[in-house]
């Protein structure tokens, strides 16, 4: 990917992270509600299928991954849980 894309895409995901109301519950750096970004990206790294299995954890909600707390699902597009997937997995 060139340079320029690749911040085209990350601007993408910061967009809809501040559009979606991901914020409520996330940060990018420290736990709030649910994980930091940076933990999820952690805990997926290296792992084949990482971006599809968290796109659908995004769109459909997940629960007991990070403890008790349920992820509702979200109203998002299959292409924007994948943007969202894809910018959370570049946190580091």
């Amino acid at each position: 990917m060139l340079a320029s894309q690749a911040v085209i895409a990350d601007e993408a995901g910061e967009a809809l992270f501040k559009a979606k109301g991901c914020a409520a519950c996330h940060a990018i750096d420290m736990k709030m509600v649910g994980p930091a970004y940076k933990d999820v990206a952690a805990k997926f790294a290296g792992q084949a299928g990482a971006e599809e299995e968290l796109a659908k954890k995004i769109k459909e909600g997940s629960q007991g991954v990070w403890g008790p707390i349920p992820m509702p699902p979200n109203s998002v597009t299959a292409e924007e849980a994948s943007t969202l997937a894809k910018w959370v997995l570049s946190q580091k």
